[in-house]
């Protein structure tokens, strides 16, 4: 369990929260991050892997949509929010009409996909696609910090290098840290699922007969239940494969 947190703290609630945007970030032209500070001065405390619901007010309706935090956890700064465009989305495109000093109303933060302390195990494997790399993000952060001397290793999946997101962070993480390394996926969004399927098939399952590893896997679709049933009817264990589905 983590310790209970400092008075300058904001503890994880069901109650509504509010937050002002402080930063804007365009990844590409249809990607953005958004960069929020909660307006009580307070730091929001999350779990890697966590998600925030945001009440999106649409004029004949009202929404809440879930949106993973991307942060370092230990960071006490703003904490991040990272999205994309999608085509007929109301709620994502309120989003992008926000301004730096504008506030939202959010909940949270939620969820059970999260790692707090990393596994004693020889390897980690993560696997994200698109915006999907926001809370796996967020977990490496956790685990390159973590004293556990594991190897660490991300399958990363994206239509184009434009969309390849914190590639220069992740260059210099595999230039500075001795046990992180990963690999990109560039291929059409239909084409995505097989390639990651392909990919940790070969590295995981007829590569070689360690079952001891934990395996966290976020994505969109059912790509993401694939790997799952791969890794587990492999013979790792269930409890050790990890995974969100968006």
């Amino acid at each position: 369990m983590m310790p209970d947190p400092p008075a300058a703290e904001a503890p994880a609630r069901r109650g509504t929260l509010n937050a002002r945007v402080e930063r804007i970030f365009d990844h590409a032209s249809d990607t953005r991050s958004l960069f929020l500070s909660l307006t009580s001065g307070k730091h929001l405390r999350f779990l890697p892997g966590q998600f925030i619901s945001i009440t999106i007010p649409l004029g004949d309706e009202t929404r809440s949509r879930p949106y993973s935090v991307a942060s370092d956890p230990e960071d006490r700064g703003p904490f991040e929010i990272c999205f994309n465009r999608v085509e007929g989305g109301r709620g994502v495109a309120w989003l992008f009409d926000r301004r730096v000093g504008d506030t939202l109303d959010f909940s949270g933060p939620f969820g059970a996909f999260t790692i707090d302390r990393a596994p004693e195990v020889a390897e980690l494997g993560f696997i994200a696609e698109g915006t999907a790399i926001a809370p796996i993000r967020s977990m490496l952060k956790r685990a390159l910090a973590s004293s556990s001397p594991s190897k660490i290793h991300l399958i990363y999946a994206a239509p184009d290098r434009e969309h390849v997101l914190y590639a220069a962070e992740l260059d210099e993480i595999a230039r500075s840290a001795p046990n992180f390394s990963y690999e990109t996926v560039i291929a059409h969004p239909e084409e995505i699922s097989d390639r990651l399927f392909e990919l940790a098939q070969a590295r995981w399952v007829t590569g070689d007969a360690d079952r001891m590893r934990h395996f966290y896997v976020c994505g969109v679709g059912k790509g993401v239940i694939r790997l799952r049933d791969l890794l587990r009817g492999a013979g790792y264990e269930r409890r050790s494969v990890h995974y969100e589905q968006w």
